[in-house]
């Protein structure tokens, strides 16, 4: 081989990284892939944009397909995002026989099946590192580096922009509104940010991290989510008083040989290294037999970030293709059933705005004890019209814990259910064995 000649798609903030990196990291990208890696031609949507002088304008087409066709790219690295023409696009590299690399958690949540058994069929490389966490190098540990370890849980802070504003609400008592107006102004949520706050970019990862946590397929749709457009400053107070503070988690666990995974606001111990995952930045924690506990953590997002983990993938094809061999392919070997929501076994915070005269506590903990939910610890809080008592479960079944919740809105002596969230990294560290 006399290099490695890549076709990118794409060239937007991790485009521009990844070609910025091959230029400042050149020689010693050569030097561990045993050849040197440059870009060959690059698809654009907008072929007069001007762009980074480290793309070479002549290189520039806006014909995608014919990027992937020309018999001079040896590579194709997909850093468009979305579903189609990718997906499609993608397909045909891998008919050709190319070694794929893609940034694109989106399609891999979605349709990650049809193309790993397509790269497979082909005998040729479909690689992701840079689709979950950025620069933090996940899906290799997962994939060969814990192979020999039955993982248990992973956990992870997976989006930068919905760990920015709930730092905001935290760290300065702002709302959710005046968090994300900060965040936006400052780059890290775009201006369309339901992606983001609604959570499906962290169910999209979710997927993928349990599939390859479980060695089974799990998809977008399988994901519970929620986002955190409905956490408020008042959540972010409570959580603070408890010792909690307050993270969007991505959470896939094995069970009785069946997979869960949710996205949703929780509390975290402030004891929890989680907790202390500040500003955009993400963080992986998985759990296994042998291990114990690996905390990953680093940039989870940005052109440089992301197009470093895009070259390593890179340089591992470089090196695959110098001994005539491949890296690991699709490692999904089991069909494991996916629990739904109300099958998972989850602990609240419960806050509950309440009429302050005797036998108010003995009617609320009858609700809980009519659906078999055990209370852990329950205080009062204030007086006459402030009164509020704050309870916190032992785990207990999803779907219980939510027709406590719905009795306790229709009870007389309660006012308002003013807060409900889940609690993590706490009773379910110890049901590990942790």
């Amino acid at each position: 081989m006399e290099g490695l000649r890549v076709g990118m798609l794409g060239c937007g903030a991790v485009g521009t990284g990844v070609a910025r990196l091959l230029v400042e990291h050149g020689r010693p990208v050569r030097d561990r892939a045993g050849v040197p890696i440059a870009l060959q031609r690059v698809a654009v949507r907008d072929v007069t944009r001007k762009r980074d002088p480290a793309v070479d304008p002549t290189m520039v087409s806006g014909d995608a397909a014919a990027v992937v066709a020309d018999p001079e790219v040896d590579v194709v690295v997909e850093v468009m995002g979305g579903i189609e023409p990718a997906r499609s696009l993608i397909l045909e590299a891998i008919r050709l026989g190319k070694p794929v690399v893609t940034a694109n958690k989106e399609l891999l949540a979605a349709h990650g099946g049809e193309l790993f058994d397509a790269a497979d069929a082909a005998g040729v490389d479909l690689r992701f590192e840079a689709a979950v966490g950025g620069a933090i190098p996940i899906v290799a540990p997962l994939k060969e580096s814990l192979a020999g370890d039955r993982v248990r849980r992973v956990l992870g802070i997976v989006n930068g922009t919905t760990n920015y504003v709930l730092w905001r609400m935290t760290s300065t008592g702002a709302g959710y509104a005046e968090a994300l107006a900060e965040a936006t102004e400052l780059g890290y949520a775009e201006p369309d940010p339901s992606a983001d706050v609604e959570g499906f970019d962290a169910a999209a990862k979710c997927a993928i991290l349990a599939s390859l946590a479980f060695n089974t397929r799990v998809v977008s749709g399988d994901v519970y989510r929620e986002g955190i457009t409905g956490v408020t400053a008042a959540d972010i107070l409570a959580a603070r008083r408890m010792g909690y503070t307050v993270k969007l988690l991505a959470i896939a666990e094995e069970i009785d040989g069946e997979v869960s995974a949710r996205v949703h606001p929780a509390m975290v111990p402030d004891a929890h290294p989680l907790a202390g995952v500040t500003e955009a930045y993400n963080a992986v924690f998985v759990e296994g037999d042998a291990v114990g506990r690996l905390m990953f953590y680093g940039r989870g997002a940005g052109g440089r970030p992301t197009g470093s983990a895009v070259l390593g993938d890179l340089v591992a094809v470089a090196r695959a293709r110098q001994q005539g061999a491949r890296g690991v392919g699709c490692t999904c070997v089991y069909r494991r059933r996916v629990r739904g929501m109300a099958d998972v076994d989850t602990q609240y915070y419960v806050a509950l705005d309440v009429a302050d005269r005797p036998g108010v506590l003995a009617q609320v903990a009858a609700v809980f004890a009519e659906h078999g939910v055990s209370i852990r610890s329950v205080l009062q809080r204030g007086k006459g019209e402030e009164a509020q008592l704050v309870l916190v479960t032992h785990l207990a079944r999803e779907g219980a814990v939510q027709r406590v919740l719905e009795d306790l809105r229709g009870l007389p002596v309660v006012g308002n259910l003013a807060s409900a969230m889940r609690v993590e990294g706490e009773e379910a560290d110890e049901v590990l064995g942790w």
